[in-house]
């Protein structure tokens, strides 16, 4: 009767859960969580890849930082920067850099670019009157191009007849030219109405490009 008895007890003791360890000891751990399912990566900002804009410059004294800084913000998002001026040979800035226009001024096609772009500076003026500007960014917007403009060059679109109810900014010295031709001045450093970006000069060069960074994406 001892032989059989034996096995049984043994069955019990089992059973009851002697002999076994801490929880976790001598076997095998729980399968650890399934991780948390993947979500939906966000949607890639648009970025402005394969953009095209055309910068008019002053044959002499455009304003260097005007040019420059929103040039390098551009290239840097991948936008094709392409320089007009009124002469092929080299452009002149007012703090001395000089740089190689790609183009004439009257040779500017708004048709073949997402933006144009006037850079201020003294020079500038040289466009102020000059009809085949005025028609470039009446053109660009004919075509819902961007048009900018910084410093004194606003006023440029302005007698285009570009900015009557617009709201832009401009250099304080030439607002009432903005006025004069209905615009709405708000003296903002940055001004953007719609596909129209203005800037007040060379200390807003920085936020202008990035402006004109951001509509290109959009």
């Amino acid at each position: 009767m001892r032989i059989w008895i034996l096995p049984i007890v043994l069955a019990i003791l089992l059973a009851s859960g002697c002999g076994q360890g801490a929880p976790g000891e001598g076997q095998g751990q729980a399968p650890p969580a399934p991780p948390p399912a993947e979500q939906p990566g966000a949607a890639a900002a648009p970025d402005a890849h394969g953009k095209k804009v055309v910068m008019i410059i002053a044959h002499q004294n455009f304003r260097d930082e005007e040019l420059f800084k929103p040039r390098d913000i551009l290239q840097q998002a991948d936008v094709k920067v392409t320089i007009a001026s009124s002469a092929l040979t080299a452009a002149r800035g007012a703090l001395g850099a000089t740089v190689q226009p790609d183009l004439l001024v009257k040779d500017v096609n708004p048709a073949e670019c997402d933006a144009v772009i006037f850079v201020g500076g003294p020079g500038a003026k040289e466009y102020w009157e000059d009809e085949k500007a005025h028609e470039i960014a009446r053109l660009a917007l004919e075509k819902e191009k961007i048009v900018a403009a910084i410093c004194i060059a606003p006023v440029t679109l302005a007698n285009a007849g570009v900015l009557k109810g617009k709201r832009a900014t401009v250099w304080p010295s030439e607002a009432g030219r903005l006025r004069a031709a209905g615009a709405i001045y708000t003296g903002r450093n940055v001004e953007t109405d719609g596909r129209i970006i203005t800037a007040d000069g060379p200390q807003s060069a920085e936020r202008f490009g990035q402006a004109l960074r951001d509509a290109l994406r959009g």
